[in-house]
């Protein structure tokens, strides 16, 4: 088991300082929080620089997965 952290009475948790500094958060940052069984996914939300690009080269024509739709 890795570093641990516990939930404050204000269901707050510190992130410890080695994950901060491992993954590069920064004080101020958003993350989501995504279920995942009995624990949850914890990552920032990207910014629209960071996805800039995501989609290059992704072929655009016949993407319908349904035609009944425009």
């Amino acid at each position: 088991m890795g570093d641990t952290a516990t939930l404050s009475a204000k269901f707050q948790i510190s992130i410890p300082k080695p994950v901060r500094e491992t993954q590069g958060w920064r004080a101020g940052q958003e993350f989501v929080f995504i279920p995942k069984g009995k624990g949850v996914l914890v990552m920032p939300v990207p910014t629209l620089e960071d996805l800039r690009g995501a989609a290059k080269g992704a072929e655009i024509r016949d993407h319908r997965d349904r035609s009944d739709r425009f």
